[in-house]
């Protein structure tokens, strides 16, 4: 699939209902907002345009994007499918499309790149990825989802490859499960808050 760049579009409607500190996108972690540090991460890999999907209830959010040149895609607050759909629709994207969480803050343009490889390289219109349970436990982690998929448990990280020409559509996808704790902490709680900065600061290892 694929073989020219391909765009992003990262949803960053959430409230952040759990963290208690404001919109989620903009809770900092080492004195980043959580969606600068995925940002960054895009900016380095090989995405070619950076679109932020958010919801009037965030409005520090789309300000913060505004003034990074960052296009912003304000959608309805249907929740995350309907505003998925709504920003890749809006944003006019018929190819292949990156979707990722805001609050993946441990992601790198190389592992973003790694994705890219391997989607452009199977059969499958759709690609999500997954981490490893064991990560979770090696890091002290709680995933919010669990699945068991060829009798391994897996957890999806919140980046997915979707065809922006059927984005309506259910698309059939190629698990991809990496064994990268970049990829397993959402910052959803307290917890992977500290969890992310102790990694960052290099008191725990990855």
């Amino acid at each position: 699939m694929g073989g020219s760049p391909l765009d992003a579009v990262v949803m960053a409607g959430g409230l952040g209902t759990r963290l208690q500190m404001g919109e989620k996108p903009m809770v900092r972690l080492l004195d980043r907002p959580l969606i600068s540090w995925v940002v960054s991460a895009l900016r380095e890999s090989s995405i070619e345009r950076i679109f932020v999907a958010a919801t009037a209830s965030v409005p520090e959010t789309m300000q913060w994007a505004g003034d990074k040149g960052i296009e912003v895609v304000e959608t309805p607050g249907a929740g995350y499918v309907p505003d998925m759909i709504y920003a890749v629709e809006e944003a006019g994207i018929d190819e292949p499309v990156l979707i990722v969480m805001a609050d993946l803050p441990l992601l790198r343009g190389d592992i973003v790149d790694e994705i890219i490889e391997v989607y452009e390289n199977v059969l499958e219109p759709a690609l999500s990825v997954h981490a490893p349970l064991e990560i979770y436990q090696r890091i002290g982690g709680k995933p919010d989802a669990l699945f068991n998929y060829r009798g391994r448990f897996i957890v999806p990280s919140g980046v997915n490859v979707l065809l922006g020409s059927k984005i309506r559509l259910e698309q059939e996808d190629y698990h991809l499960i990496l064994d990268r704790a970049e990829l397993a902490v959402n910052v959803n709680s307290p917890e992977d808050l500290a969890i992310c900065e102790s990694i960052l600061r290099g008191d725990l290892k990855i």
